[in-house]
């Protein structure tokens, strides 16, 4: 019986499997922020140093001033409103374009008039308590671009003040910078907490340290009642 010599190998053909992106993690969405002790919520932070501000812009946060309560107005406008006195507003615009107010600035303690026009408006700005760089650095990165243009336009985020103070604070936070008026600070931090609360922020040791001495001056502070701007009429 002959035999049958078998010559070369034999190879098995690879089993290629596709690559497919791991899907991405939903971006967590805002939590509601309810009225609470502001030093409770304070050690619910996390306390990270702060990350790179690498592709940080203000585009980041959606066009600034989005009618993101869907009221008619602008945010701008909308807290100017809610925090002036004594408003006339633009005719036709239903009580939306703010013309002119009065502002008690909590930042300084001063009164200032209001006029709307070039070389004017900016003697009243709004203010992100939470600066949006400050929130990039520390968390904002990572959420959605929808949920940062609600951060960027969120009336918890933001305060009609002296325009040079405002200018002067830039992107500092608890840590570097405070309202000059000393018994604003307990209401300025616990109304940074809370935005960092609502959006899963981080405070830096540094930023902990500082918001947890001014509250220890004021055991009874309560988070501000988080809010939206009721439509003009």
């Amino acid at each position: 019986m002959g035999t049958v010599a078998l010559t070369g190998c034999s190879t098995l053909p690879t089993l290629v499997v596709p690559a497919f992106p791991m899907p991405a993690a939903p971006a967590a969405a805002p939590v509601a922020v309810t009225a609470g002790d502001a030093a409770a919520a304070l050690a619910k932070l996390p306390v990270k140093g702060r990350a790179p501000k690498t592709g940080y812009t203000r585009d980041q946060f959606g066009a600034a001033w989005s009618d993101i309560d869907h009221n008619g107005c602008d945010q701008r406008d909308d807290v100017l409103a809610r925090d002036m006195t004594k408003e006339t507003f633009k005719a036709g615009t239903h009580n939306c374009v703010v013309l002119t107010g009065t502002l008690k600035d909590p930042y300084t303690g001063k009164t200032i008039s209001f006029t709307r026009g070039q070389g004017t408006s900016e003697a009243v700005q709004i203010d992100h308590v939470v600066a949006l760089s400050d929130a990039w650095q520390k968390g904002a990165q990572k959420l959605s671009a929808d949920t940062r243009k609600q951060l960027g336009n969120d009336p918890l985020n933001l305060l009609a003040v002296d325009g040079p103070t405002n200018q002067s604070k830039g992107d500092g936070d608890a840590a570097t910078w405070l309202p000059p008026v000393k018994s604003y600070r307990c209401s300025y931090v616990a109304r940074q907490v809370a935005v960092k609360t609502k959006y899963g922020l981080w405070v830096t040791k540094a930023e902990h340290d500082a918001i947890a001495g001014i509250l220890a001056t004021c055991p009874a502070q309560k988070l501000p009642a988080d809010s939206t701007v009721a439509a003009h009429t």
